[in-house]
């Protein structure tokens, strides 16, 4: 049995089980300071120990940056994030302290795309993306079997992408990038655009076409740099009837005919999470489970 935590920009979800048919205690907890949330995660978890057996090890699925990096000494803390109080917060040492646990880090993206390979769209797989498109856009995923990590975690929201000005004049919301692809096409992008959420935003008004050709053109630089086998769009800009098509037929049209094998896969390449809104916590769990397993076996070679 494991332990995870979703943590997100203005909620955690955190969870007890096995996998998402087996989840035996559930909580969120609003992210307010970094002393007040992580007391309430501690009491949920000490709580959970006493009810049920114990448990092995804490995934976290962070909201970034943060270290992703176990070899390294700041491993489990949080960088420069607009989320000032939270800056220099660091989930392995606050977990361990309460705990005499292991715990794993990633991003939140990285540990949905976890999930989705354990148990939803993406089993079976070895090289995949996730994006989550909600107020702002991430991006994770797996490589030939490893979840995509570099000199630091991957930032797929602050690609550049073509920004027409004279159609589209908002000059981005990104404080870094400006006119980056969250900068242009996150939920944050969108309400100050319109003036309202995105949820808000009838279907036939003309910020769905222009999210779609900003998303697909993302997509299209993404096929052609890692040559993923299936992408999952999540979040919550993606429960938008009608814009998944739209970002398939887009992307086809960029990808200009040169691999010809999109136009019979396209659905099946450009699709939807199956764990919806679990993915995120249960891919926590699965970050725990996995990283358990390979640290097992590797005392047991030693």
């Amino acid at each position: 049995m494991f332990g995870g935590i979703e943590a997100g920009g203005t909620k955690m979800i955190c969870v007890v089980g096995f996998d998402p048919d087996h989840i035996l205690s559930q909580t969120t907890i609003p992210t307010t300071t970094p002393s007040e949330t992580i007391a309430a995660i501690i009491t949920f978890f000490r709580d959970s120990q006493q009810r049920f057996d114990s448990i092995e090890a804490i995934g976290v699925a962070a909201f970034g940056p943060v270290d992703v990096n176990p070899e390294s000494a700041s491993y489990g803390q949080v960088g420069l994030t607009p989320k000032l109080t939270w800056q220099g917060f660091n989930w392995v040492q606050a977990l361990q302290e309460a705990f005499a646990l292991r715990v794993y880090v990633d991003t939140d993206v990285n540990g949905a795309a976890l999930g989705e390979w354990s148990w939803g769209a993406a089993q079976n797989l070895d090289t995949f993306l996730y994006i989550t498109v909600g107020t702002g856009i991430g991006g994770g995923g797996m490589v030939n079997g490893n979840l995509l990590h570099g000199r630091f975690h991957p930032e797929m929201g602050h690609i550049r992408l073509p920004h027409d000005r004279q159609r589209d004049p908002f000059a981005g919301c990104c404080p870094y990038h400006g006119d980056c692809l969250e900068g242009l096409a996150s939920g944050e992008a969108m309400r100050q655009r319109w003036g309202t959420p995105a949820q808000n935003l009838p279907p036939a008004h003309p910020a769905w076409e222009l999210e779609a050709e900003y998303l697909a053109l993302a997509l299209s630089n993404f096929i052609f740099t890692f040559s993923p086998q299936r992408i999952l769009l999540g979040g919550g800009v993606m429960k938008q009837p009608g814009l998944l098509d739209s970002i398939r037929r887009k992307t086809l049209q960029y990808c200009a005919g040169y691999l010809t094998y999109l136009a019979d896969e396209i659905e099946s390449l450009i699709t939807s999470p199956h764990l919806g809104d679990l993915a995120g916590s249960c891919g926590a769990l699965a970050l725990a489970a996995r990283g358990h397993d390979l640290e097992r076996r590797e005392n047991h070679l030693v």
